[in-house]
């Protein structure tokens, strides 16, 4: 396991200088947008473009909690509205599995950051395209949210706030695990083989158990 850390914007040439494998760990800085279903939906099957450039930015499947502060411009003393990131857990990434391949295609991302595994069509498109998953640890949405150094625009809010294309600033957002890297090699996926081998070896042993005569 490696600590590296990542800034966006970021091609794959330069994520796969990195060489990055599955199960180390990652720290991001830069720019991060969120985008849960409805995100997805639009832009990988509805075909509409994005309101922001995505090409090498890193995508989050969150939809955070935020609220609107009033804060005083001591320039020109006029006030305005900005966001705040109250907390900001990540959402599962399978939700996104059927279309995930079909955005980072249209998106240009490379870097997809959620919570839990993804499966093979996923796999197979960061495999091709160039871009990995990584995991933040879920239970840690308030810190994840004191990573967001502020929120540069948001986009699609009539979507709900939850669904809505937050774009945000961060600084040493993680840690992130990386689940599925530039080869398509899948943590989650890996684990589910290892745990079922072992699970299986464990039932031949107990069968083979209960068949001993103790008498």
């Amino acid at each position: 396991m490696r600590e590296k850390a990542l800034s966006t914007p970021i091609d794959s040439a330069e994520l796969a200088g990195l060489k990055l494998k599955i199960g180390d760990i990652v720290y991001l800085n830069g720019l991060m947008v969120t985008g849960r279903d409805k995100v997805h939906q639009r832009i990988a099957l509805q075909g509409c473009p994005s309101p922001v450039d995505l090409n090498g930015l890193a995508i989050y499947h969150a939809g955070p909690i935020a609220r609107q502060k009033t804060i005083s411009d001591h320039l020109d003393q006029q006030f305005g509205q900005e966001w705040e990131i109250v907390s900001i857990g990540p959402t599962t990434s399978m939700r996104m599995e059927s279309c995930q391949g079909d955005f980072l295609k249209a998106a240009g991302s490379r870097l997809i950051v959620g919570k839990g595994g993804m499966g093979a069509k996923t796999a197979e498109a960061c495999r091709k395209l160039g871009a990995i998953h990584t995991v933040f640890p879920g239970g840690c949405a308030v810190l994840a949210a004191s990573q967001v150094e502020r929120v540069e625009a948001v986009h699609w809010l009539e979507l709900g706030m939850g669904e809505a294309m937050w774009v945000l600033r961060v600084k040493d957002f993680g840690p992130l695990i990386v689940s599925i890297d530039m080869a398509g090699n899948n943590l989650f996926m890996d684990n589910n083989k290892l745990l079922e081998a072992r699970k299986n070896e464990s039932l031949k042993s107990l069968f083979l158990c209960n068949k001993i005569d103790l008498t």
